[in-house]
């Protein structure tokens, strides 16, 4: 699998998302991706209880813990790369978290519109 170049939504370098819990696509602690990453985990958010709610119900439970995947399960405040077409969905559901535009992939954007991105900016 070879990733594609680490830019951001900014056309910035990638910065890292979250090593604790360890994410990515790649579980690198990065939103990079490749072709192999169908599900776009592009969009570096920042979880809220409501959102996590919101996953669980339309089918991705993400706060409940899996270790035998060593997954510690997500919580209020951690950060998570988030495929791009769900984060689209919690927007237009009205529960979208925000995210950190540095950390998001630009290849979000074929999902995602910039504009879209930059209402749930964590660093404005």
């Amino acid at each position: 699998m070879e990733k594609a170049p680490s830019i951001n939504v900014l056309d910035g370098p990638l910065a890292p998302c979250s090593t604790a819990p360890m994410t990515g696509f790649f579980r690198d602690g990065a939103c990079n991706t490749c072709a192999e990453d169908t599900g776009s985990h592009t969009v570096c958010a920042v979880m809220t209880a409501e959102f996590l709610a919101f996953s669980k119900y339309v089918g991705n439970d993400l706060s409940t813990p899996h270790p035998a995947f060593r997954f510690p399960g997500l919580k209020e405040g951690d950060k998570w790369c988030l495929c791009a077409a769900r984060f689209m969905q919690a927007h237009d559901e009205g529960c979208a978290p925000m995210v950190d535009l540095t950390a998001t992939h630009k290849s979000a954007l074929s999902i995602v519109p910039l504009e879209v991105l930059k209402l749930y900016d964590v660093n404005a």
